[in-house]
């Protein structure tokens, strides 16, 4: 697969709107302060680190420049995003130290014990199967590496409620939702240890409203001239039924942790 038959599942008016809400290059809630929580005593320094569902590039940006990361792979399967992100890295002159590829869906393309660290940003989320993705991320650390990462989980086992259906179709993006125990054992049958699940649904509870509050006041009319007044009304819609999911404990964004034995 080409990087122009990639998937795109982000076009120019929701990137936009993502980036007025959380921030240059991110696309998920908490910016760089909750990319510093989830990666808490995780040393970066002079470290190889594999980002995946790099998105628009903040994350990796931050990792280099504030953790010391000494060389970040984004890979992302959207065509758009990898094309934003390289232009990120440009604009911030460090391209050098960080490689964005596009990669089709499936096994990670990169040989075994090729990185210290593997990360992600609330991103696994779109990727169903869980175990394999543990097992494969397991084969790329290197013996010692960590696995830290943030991500959207399920609150339930089974099917959801009636208001996390209604979140779920205004979404409309590809979700292959798991929940804190799924991840749990995919990640024990790759052989990690170490295992850790923080759930961080209290924080976003009020982090959503916020957020709902600044689309609709304080960023209304910027937006709306930028991505139209139709699909700025739908994305609050969305965040009004994401709030009852979060509410809910249907939808809870965590930080996930564990260790590859030496």
């Amino acid at each position: 697969m080409t990087e122009t038959e990639m998937t795109q599942e982000y076009d120019a008016q929701l990137m936009a709107l993502l980036e007025a809400v959380w921030g240059e290059g991110f696309m998920s809630p908490g910016g760089t302060a909750e990319v510093d929580r989830y990666l808490d005593g995780i040393d970066l320094t002079g470290k190889q680190v594999l980002d995946i569902g790099c998105g628009l590039g903040g994350v990796d940006l931050h990792l280099v420049r504030a953790h010391g990361a000494a060389r970040v792979t984004g890979i992302d399967v959207d065509a758009a995003l990898i094309e934003r992100a390289r232009a990120l890295a440009q604009k911030h002159d460090l391209g050098k130290a960080i490689d964005f590829r596009g990669v089709e869906p499936g096994p990670l393309p990169f040989d075994d014990a090729s990185f210290d660290v593997v990360t992600s940003k609330d991103s696994i989320i779109h990727i169903a199967d869980k175990h394999a993705l543990a097992a494969d991320i397991f084969r790329v650390l290197r013996p010692g590496g960590w696995f830290v990462a943030s991500d959207w989980l399920a609150g339930y086992e089974g099917e959801p409620s009636a208001e996390m259906r209604a979140y779920l179709v205004a979404e409309g993006l590809d979700f292959g939702l798991a929940s804190a125990a799924r991840y749990r054992e995919a990640l024990l049958a790759a052989g990690f240890h170490e295992i850790r699940i923080f759930d961080r649904n209290e924080w976003y509870r009020e982090q959503a409203r916020l957020e709902r509050e600044r689309l609709a006041v304080e960023l209304y009319d910027r937006l709306a001239d930028e991505v139209g007044k139709d699909f700025l009304e739908h994305e609050i819609e969305v965040w009004d039924k994401m709030i009852v999911a979060v509410d809910q404990a249907q939808l809870c964004p965590s930080h996930l942790r564990a260790h590859k034995p030496n």
